[in-house]
């Protein structure tokens, strides 16, 4: 299929643009946020950058969307209305922000367009109304089992760790660096320590590395730290376990099904997870074999041949569907941005 599909989450796209398909991707000459194109990252050469004016003519057999703005892109570029003229689904990455459990979702309204939830956490809060739905968990191409330990400090990937402080949870990191210091990676990670005004230093920022090198990096520490209060389900928090890290988890959102108790430890309970975090710096062995069990997990159940399998069910299943539709339209104005 040709697929048509914005560069919006960088991790999630990393995966998803290794299937068999072709994907197109809008890119502006300023690279904004609804032309970044490829980035510079180092995807597959099916992976095709496209502009708006040559999405006109384009053989597009289904639009995966990310963002609601999307939508008005996708029309004004293709000259054609989406779930009517050309498929689409709408790749619903987050938890609702606010009035949870009674969220409505924005496309509730529509029943041309399928929702696809990323965790069934997500599928669950969402009130969807009369739209489809669906899930397809996540998946991540593996890094290999790099984890070695041997570093008596935890690592996290947390991106702006200021601003998003409550919902990350890093305002909770210093009750770990009291067990061995803690180094945060990601956007913005170099201001965290403005959030322990009476910190001794044990929290620190490690920078915001290229995914090779934070792989790495990771992969020395002796544990994982996961402390977001709300969240879809954290991809960082995958590739550790993937990398082979044992991993201590707050038990919030998607957490309990993504991580067994084995892997590491998951609680709700700050204090349960630093008696762990005290464990796995005491017993590197014992780190080891559950770092071991989260790599058997996580490659279970979050590899990426399940998640390419499952989106070309998600596909086949939206155009074959569309195509028992009626579709006749006229076309729409189009407006090139």
């Amino acid at each position: 299929m040709n697929i048509l599909f914005w560069h919006a989450h960088g991790g999630w796209a990393d995966a998803f643009v290794r299937g068999e398909h072709t994907y197109l991707l809008p890119t502006t000459p300023d690279r904004g946020p609804f032309g970044l194109g490829r980035a510079g990252r180092d995807w597959p050469a099916n992976a095709v950058e496209v502009s708006p004016d040559a999405l006109a003519t384009a053989d597009v057999d289904v639009v995966v969307l990310q963002r609601l703005e999307e939508l008005e892109f996708a029309e004004q570029w293709l000259g054609r209305r989406l779930g009517r003229d050309v498929p689409a689904v709408f790749v619903e990455h987050n938890t609702p922000k606010s009035d949870v459990p009674h969220s409505v979702h924005p496309l509730s309204d529509r029943s041309d367009v399928t929702i696809v939830h990323v965790t069934h956490f997500n599928s669950l809060m969402w009130d969807t109304g009369h739209a489809p739905t669906t899930v397809v968990e996540h998946g991540i191409p593996d890094p290999g089992p790099l984890y070695t330990g041997d570093v008596e400090r935890f690592g996290a990937v947390i991106n702006e760790p200021v601003r998003r402080a409550r919902v990350s949870g890093s305002d909770l990191l210093p009750r770990f660096a009291r067990v061995a210091p803690v180094d945060v990676f990601g956007i913005g990670a170099e201001r965290v320590p403005e959030l322990y005004h009476d910190s001794d230093g044990g929290v620190s920022g490690a920078g915001d590395l290229p995914t090779q090198s934070l792989h790495e990096s990771l992969a020395k520490r002796r544990a994982y730290l996961h402390t977001t209060r709300w969240t879809s389900l954290g991809l960082s928090l995958l590739e550790a376990m993937h990398l082979g890290m044992p991993v201590l988890t707050l038990g919030t959102t998607e957490a309990f099904r993504a991580v067994p108790p084995e892997a590491g430890a998951i609680s709700s309970d700050v204090d349960d997870l630093v008696h762990a975090a005290r464990q796995l710096l005491d017993d590197p062995d014992e780190a080891r074999r559950r770092g071991a069990r989260a790599r058997e997990y996580a490659l279970e159940h979050y590899g990426l041949p399940a998640f390419l399998d499952r989106w070309n069910q998600v596909l086949d299943d939206t155009v074959s569907t569309a195509r028992r539709r009626s579709s006749s339209s006229a076309p729409i104005e189009r407006t090139v941005r």
